[in-house]
Parts: C-alpha cells; structure tokens; sequence
C-alpha cells in the first residue's frame, strides 16, 4: 500500500514527541532548573566550610565600642627646632684644604667636617707664644719689686707698674687664647700649624653641603648644615577659622603622602599668636609621640588630622569593612546550616578612622544587636567568592 509522503512527515513528528514525554520532561530537556537541584542561594551570603573558612583566614567579632575622634583635615610638614639644627663656619675663614662630606651622611661629635687653611693661624699662634714669653718676664719682674719693696729699697710705684703691666699681659694672653681655641689652633705646640679643624659639635645628619676643596671662605659663610632628627615636630598650617576648635594637648594623626597606611601621632603643642597675612593660616606645633622614627626626615610633607572632639563609637577595624561600586559592607556571621558557615554582606556606613579601626554605622535594628559577630579578617576574599563565584 502507498502512503503519502506528507503523513509520513507527520507521523515521524508524533512518534518524535511521544518518545521526549516518555523519557524525560520537557523542562528537563530544555534545561531548566528543578527541585532536585535545591533553591538557588541569595545574592548577599556566602557559604563556606570549616576547610575553606581556615583556608581563607576568616576571623570573627563584635562591634566595638572605641573612642575615635571627629578631626580637622590639615597639611604639614616635619621640622626640627632651632637648637637641633646647626651651621657650621669658619670663624677666621680661610681656604678649604680637606672635606669628604656629603649630604645626608652621619657624623658623630668631635668629627672633623673640613680642614682650613690661612696664614694667619702662624701669626696668632705666634703672638700667643711670645706673650707667654713676656708673662714669664713679668712675673718674675713682679716679684723682684715684690722683694724690693717689703726691704725698702725700691719705691712702690715700681711694684704698681710690675703689676699692671703682668696683669695687661695675661688679659692679652687670655684673648689669643680663646682666638686660637675658636679657630680650632693647638695651643702652645711647635711647630706652627697653619691649619685648623672644624669639627662637628654634636652627633647630627648633615643637610646641607655649601664649600668646594680649595674654595676660599670667609667667618660669615656657612659651610655646612647640620640637623638632629632626635627631636622632630610637626608643624601644621591651619586656616585662621578653623584655629578656634584647637586646644594645646588635642591630638594630632599624621600620614605621609607615601605611605598612608601607616598613621603616626603628636599633641598639640603650641598655637601660633600670628596670622600670615596672605594666606590667612595659622602655624601649629605638635610634639610626636613617638620619637626616634627612621622613616620620618625633616622637610617630609605630611597630612594630618587633629581630633578636635572625641566620642565613643561601635567599630570595627579598617579591613573589615569593604569598598564595593562606592558602597561599604561588612560579613555579618549567620547560624550554620549543616557544617557550613553562612556570611551575610550588610550595607554599612564608614565613620570616623583612627588607629586602624574604622566607627561603623549599622542601619536598621542588626545595629542594635550586641552578639552579632562580623567578620574582622578575609572580608575581602568573602567578596570576591560572592562576586567572583567561577574563581571559587
């Protein structure tokens, strides 16, 4: 018998669809998602297992309450006091014979910074040494009268005159010395120097570098710039309205431009009396608080924050919260599900930050639940699980 070749067609459709019923669902050959394979997890937590938890070095704990500071942003820069920084000159000038120093090198007390030479060094020793002659003259002159006069045998006007002049030539001795020990001569030596040292006075960083070898110097010319970093402070600019909310003892976080993440502290110090007249600022000086620091230099530019008011605060530390599309969120811990533990990312707000920990502001009424734990390490890598889930 012919059949038709359209209901052949037709009948090859049927048995097609007969056999998809039987074997499978419809939805199932489509690939939609079943009940076999479990309701899908929110878009806000991240499940973890005890192995990934440790692999992912997540810590837990509650908000605390800490006392951080509402501040006032200001600029800065470090700066040493006056007696911590120190020029060095020839006093009776002359020519640079010898100096090996370079900017930045250390030099310890009694180190000798550069070698002079001047002509002059041979006269004064010399006048020096032919005034001591002369007191030896004077002195036995004075007590020949001396004798003389207790036997009567000279008048006492020779006495008078033995000892005003042995007096005018120790006043005489008396001032070449200190001219000889001001240029760094050798007193009372032979042979002759004519060449005197310059050393340093005190254990300093050298900051400045002004003399050649065989540049000639005079007493007023600084040669070198020396600078004791012990004793740093900051000084800070501060707009004359703003000088209002400052106190001596507030406290002052500083960062430098390089390295934001780590915040040092000073106190406020003393307040300048004065107002620039063209930029309209005040200068500030704080003490650190702690001292001695290599990283910090003098000259450094520094942005600072002084804490004009203090309150306590829930917070959390710093890399708790995460910055995510201009938005922060903490990892709250939720109740674990069959060995597995469940983080829930929760839109916060980031307060006030001092000392490593950052005030967090909880919306909504998980703010004032005090037993809540929130994840205080790896919040990071809870985020990129939850964002990034083909890169678990």
């Amino acid at each position: 018998m012919n059949i038709p070749s359209y209901k052949l067609a037709m009948l090859a459709l049927l048995l097609s669809a007969g056999c998809t019923s039987k074997n499978q669902p419809a939805d199932e050959a489509a690939g939609a998602p079943t009940e076999a394979d479990g309701p899908a997890a929110p878009a806000d937590q991240v499940t973890l297992s005890a192995a990934e938890q440790q692999l992912a070095t997540v810590r837990t704990g509650p908000l605390t309450p800490r006392l951080l500071g509402a501040g006032l942003k200001v600029n800065g820069v470090l700066d040493v006091p006056p007696d911590q920084l120190v020029s060095i000159s020839a006093p009776l000038g002359g020519i640079v014979e010898r100096t090996s120093l370079l900017q930045g090198a250390l030099v310890r007390k009694g180190q000798v910074l550069a070698v002079i030479r001047n002509p002059e060094f041979i006269q004064l020793q010399q006048s020096y040494l032919e005034t001591q002659s002369q007191l030896t003259f004077a002195r036995a002159e004075l007590n020949r009268q001396r004798e003389l006069v207790r036997e009567e045998v000279a008048p006492a006007k020779n006495l008078q005159r033995a000892q005003a002049e042995y007096g005018a030539l120790q006043v005489q001795a008396a001032g070449q010395l200190a001219r000889l020990r001001l240029a760094g001569l050798p007193v009372g030596t032979q042979p002759l120097a004519s060449t005197a040292t310059l050393r340093a006075p005190k254990d300093a960083f050298v900051k400045t570098v002004n003399v050649t070898v065989g540049q000639s110097v005079t007493p007023t010319d600084a040669l070198f710039e020396l600078v004791d970093p012990d004793h740093l402070h900051v000084e800070l600019t501060v707009f004359e309205k703003d000088v209002p909310q400052l106190r001596k003892g507030q406290r002052i976080r500083f960062t430098l431009p390089n390295d934001s993440s780590a915040e040092r502290t000073a106190k406020i110090y003393l307040i300048g009396r004065t107002v620039d007249e063209q930029q309209r600022t005040v200068r500030v000086h704080g003490h650190l608080e702690r001292e001695n620091d290599p990283a910090l230099l003098p000259g450094m530019f520094v942005r600072a924050v002084v804490e004009t008011t203090s309150r306590r605060v829930p917070a959390l530390p710093d890399k708790a919260v995460v910055d995510y599309e201009g938005k922060q969120f903490v990892f709250r811990q939720q109740p674990s599900v069959a060995g597995q533990q469940i983080f829930k990312m929760l839109e916060v707000r980031r307060g006030e930050q001092a000392d490593g920990y950052s005030e967090v502001l909880i919306p909504g009424p998980a703010a004032t639940d005090t037993t809540a734990q929130y994840v205080t390490e790896g919040a990071y890598s809870l985020l990129s699980k939850l964002k990034n889930p083909s890169e678990e």
